[in-house]
């Protein structure tokens, strides 16, 4: 399990981005209308930075930013209002927090979306926390997806998006090939769909999230 307390367990920050892209380019395939993913990607979020996004349609969000070799995690479980009196200081969340990583914690969109919980890189590459609470943050049940393990997302996806894919289900031999880098291609494509309504529109998400493709 990956949580704020098991925060070793989190991939460095290279390969989560990379899984990020992954879990973005399948949402993308299995789901074109942009509104209905869970997953999304931007590699031109800023100069020199990129950003993914996590957003159940419920209230929750993740938003990871991706600085050059840095990264920071913005957890945010809207459900633990219903359950706590008081959210933790954000100030303690964000306790030794490098101050390259304020601009994006304390302006928007986070600043409005809100932090249940907060975890970054340090200058040695070690995943960080500020001080944590008695509570619950919500971290278990969000990144548990970047265990880097394929048939996490799609034990995940055959659930949420239903039957948007082929009737034998997602296959795992090509989810692999996604998680690995592999450039997409039309036949991959169709191994997860029947068909795709719209081709130039999943050209124009690869390119917002980066990823590698030839749909000829």
């Amino acid at each position: 399990m990956i949580s704020t307390k098991q925060i070793n367990s989190l991939p460095a920050p290279k390969k989560l981005q990379k899984i990020c892209k992954a879990i973005s380019v399948l949402d993308a395939i299995l789901s074109q209308e942009w509104e209905y993913r869970y997953y999304s990607y931007n590699n031109k979020w800023s100069v020199n930075e990129e950003f993914f996004e996590i957003r159940n349609g419920e209230g929750d969000h993740i938003l990871i930013l991706f600085k050059q070799e840095d990264c920071i995690i913005n957890g945010f479980a809207h459900e633990l209002y219903d359950f706590e009196e008081k959210l933790p200081a954000k100030e303690k969340l964000t306790h030794e927090m490098p101050e390259i990583f304020n601009e994006f914690i304390f302006g928007e969109p986070v600043q409005s979306i809100g932090t249940t919980f907060c975890i970054w890189t340090t200058e040695q590459n070690k995943w960080k926390t500020g001080k944590l609470e008695h509570f619950e943050d919500g971290s278990d049940e969000f990144l548990e997806i970047f265990d880097g393990n394929p048939q996490t997302y799609i034990d995940w996806a055959t659930e949420y998006f239903e039957e948007s894919y082929i009737e034998t289900g997602i296959p795992l031999e090509t989810v692999k090939e996604i998680y690995n880098g592999k450039t997409l291609t039309k036949e991959m494509v169709l191994k997860i769909v029947e068909e795709l309504e719209d081709w130039e529109q999943l050209e124009d998400d690869l390119k917002i999230i980066g990823y590698a493709y030839d749909l000829k």
